[in-house]
């Protein structure tokens, strides 16, 4: 018999991992596409790679974590670690387009760049509360999603 993901998730787990997914992919294909260069303002000056390549790879790498986001549920743990790690180890190009005073996405202020700082760890905690990352190193299960022959 395979195990099927719980039902026990709160109601609303499942449409805030779609939610974010569908976000990921968003912003995955404006990396590719009509956002290239916006995003290529957040690179920080010290990366010691092609501007382009970063974002034409970080946007890949969106692309993908939104999709295993949304179709890969018996996963959904480990899926929400890798993507909150994700926007960990992006939040440098935010603090790097604070910083170094570059505009993009219509934050032309050091103020609203600043403010903008904030919701970088509120991704990271949404990425953690819709997948069950966090309510499953908390039971002390994680990197396992619960299953109902779990329960």
């Amino acid at each position: 018999m395979t195990a099927t993901p719980s039902t026990s998730d709160p109601w609303y787990r499942t449409p805030l991992r779609w939610l974010l997914g569908v976000a990921l992919i968003g912003a995955g294909v404006g990396h590719l596409t009509a956002q290239r260069t916006e995003f290529q303002a957040q690179v920080p000056s010290w990366v010691p790679f092609d501007e382009d390549l970063v974002v034409v790879v970080s946007g890949i790498i969106e692309i993908v974590l939104g999709v295993a986001l949304i179709a890969l549920v018996r996963h959904r743990v480990l899926v929400g670690t890798v993507v909150a790690a994700f926007f960990i180890i992006i939040f440098p190009g935010n603090i790097a387009q604070w910083r170094e005073g570059v505009d993009a996405f219509g934050l032309d202020t050091d103020t609203e760049r600043f403010v903008r700082l904030f919701f970088q760890p509120v991704l990271v905690l949404w990425a953690l509360a819709a997948t069950g990352a966090w309510a499953a190193y908390r039971a002390g299960t994680w990197p396992t999603t619960p299953t109902r022959t779990e329960r």
